[in-house]
């Protein structure tokens, strides 16, 4: 297996320039989108996503990929995941996506669906298993299953590589439609995937990450939560605590922190200007808080 990309609308195959899909910054986090057209598709290594992957960005593709062996660990939405061999990620336009440490003989085969052509080719912009709510982006799917998907990407990565025209817009979209069904038919066969009326505490823990994720840069105190979602201090912090094994504070400090980690590591940006751009104005104080959690000072992280 090589590590590539498959580009519609270029006709090609080449090494993966990773930089060239970072086309853009919100609120400092890096966006991945196809940068080249509707689609694309592939293979990684493990090797290849501990080296570029250890940044925290913004997805506004629709990502299916599968693990075929190894081991991974990301973080989406604040939430932290461990993949296994055979545990597909589907991830969708808006999620916060980091993938943390891989094991070496890690390989994931991707398809990646961009923004344009879901906008086109989709209702809402969005991505089938939505429609399922489901609980979790990772869903473990059985031999027999994986063999059909990987049938599937060897199919496509076949006729990309005999004739790179060959597949041309209406049969992506065939394919799209193919995967929305195989992945809601892996997901209806495991009701642990599948949500079931939502709890009240568990409506607010899920309403509070997403806020934190809109606002970390800018508030930095759990009463500003509150306030925004009518709720008492003490009624949210315990309902965040009883749901999910972190506080109300914890999940803002990630925030803050994942996205301090990225800029530094990133960007050329100084110090003073990262702070700034996280709500803190003096750059003292955000040292102090960056090395309380981290270890050690911004600038010694950005050396490392």
């Amino acid at each position: 297996m090589h590590d590539y990309l498959h580009i519609s609308k270029k006709c090609s195959t080449f090494a993966a320039d990773y930089d060239t899909i970072i086309k853009m910054k919100e609120n400092n986090i890096p966006i991945v989108d196809c940068p080249y057209g509707d689609y694309m598709i592939g293979d990684a290594s493990g090797k290849l996503m501990n080296e570029y992957g250890r940044f925290p960005c913004k997805i506004m593709c629709g990502v299916y990929a599968l693990l075929v062996r190894g081991t991974a660990h990301a973080t989406i939405n604040v939430t932290e995941y461990d993949f296994k061999a055979n545990d597909v990620l589907l991830l969708e336009p808006g999620s916060f996506f980091f993938i943390g440490e891989c094991s070496e003989d890690a390989l994931v085969y991707w398809i990646v669906f961009g923004s344009k052509f879901l906008e086109k080719y989709t209702v809402n912009n969005r991505m089938s298993l939505s429609a399922l709510q489901l609980h979790s982006p990772k869903i473990s799917v059985s031999e027999n299953h994986v063999k059909v998907l990987c049938s599937m990407y060897d199919t496509v990565i076949a006729a990309l590589n005999a004739e790179p025209t060959m597949l041309d817009t209406e049969k992506m979209v065939h394919i799209f439609n193919l995967l929305q069904t195989s992945y809601a038919k892996f997901a209806h066969e495991q009701d642990e995937y599948l949500v079931k009326p939502m709890d009240r505490k568990t409506e607010i823990y899920q309403d509070y990450c997403q806020l934190v994720l809109q606002h970390y840069h800018e508030w930095h105190h759990v009463s500003q939560y509150a306030e925004a979602m009518r709720l008492t201090l003490p009624h949210l912090c315990s309902t965040i605590k009883s749901v999910g094994d972190r506080t109300a504070g914890d999940i803002i400090i990630e925030a803050i922190i994942t996205d301090a980690k990225s800029q530094l590591k990133i960007t050329n940006q100084q110090v003073k200007e990262i702070a700034l751009s996280l709500g803190f104005d003096n750059v003292a104080f955000f040292n102090r808080f960056f090395k309380s959690r981290v270890g050690v000072t911004p600038k010694t992280y950005r050396n490392a």
